[in-house]
């Protein structure tokens, strides 16, 4: 099946500022692809579990190519439950567009393509969703991926760098992301844990809620 018979539900194309991760404050496109089967107490973009419509491969790849933007980054929902987002990064990697691909840790990262810059987000216990990681994904991690745990708690907190030092992150991947849960914990209490704990990880805000407004969509 060609490019331009491949299909996927896609949310909304856009482009902003990234908000995350260590490309935070690059102009990026990103895809939001349709549908996910976490339900994370947290979640921001819920409106992506249902609505979207079909566009095929062809047409994503144009849509992404107007906004003359070299970093494009697919997310959701959980872009990995449709199938025809491997070949779609593919096809970006070969235009020589940088791709990050935002994901849950719940589903096998390893068939993605090798140039993808793959941000995986290991579920905590205060997301609901915890027994959902699929932990074969650590042995798939390169020194160009990163790995994020969005935190809520002193719980969160101490389960995150309890896995940080069971799989050694900092030496599996490029950066490991601590990130609070927007408005349910005060990120200085973060900071301050990770300083008296000299753990070597990337504390983050999530940019784009601090210049627009926190639920305001495609930004």
């Amino acid at each position: 099946m060609s490019e331009r018979e491949k299909t996927l539900t896609i949310n909304e194309i856009y482009h902003s500022i990234q908000g995350e991760s260590t490309w935070a404050g690059r102009p990026c496109v990103f895809v939001r692809l349709t549908f996910c089967d976490l339900r994370c107490n947290y979640c921001d973009t819920e409106y992506a579990f249902y609505e979207g419509k079909k566009q095929t491969l062809k047409e994503i790849k144009d849509a992404v190519k107007a906004f003359r933007c070299p970093l494009v980054e697919l997310t959701g929902g959980e872009p990995l439950l449709q199938k025809n987002v491997l070949p779609l990064m593919s096809m970006l990697a070969d235009a020589d567009y940088t791709v990050l691909l935002e994901t849950s840790g719940a589903h096998d990262i390893s068939e993605v393509d090798s140039r993808v810059h793959r941000i995986m987000d290991l579920k905590t216990p205060g997301s609901g969703e915890v027994e959902k990681n699929l932990w074969s994904n650590i042995d798939h991690l390169s020194s160009h991926d990163e790995v994020k745990f969005v935190i809520g708690s002193r719980e969160d907190y101490e389960w995150s760098r309890e896995n940080v030092y069971r799989f050694d992150l900092p030496k599996r991947c490029h950066a490991v992301l601590f990130s609070p849960i927007f408005g349910r914990i005060e990120p200085r209490e973060i900071v301050e844990w990770v300083l008296a704990d000299r753990i070597e990880v990337h504390f983050q805000l999530q940019m784009h809620k601090f210049i627009w407004a926190p639920t305001q969509r495609g930004v």
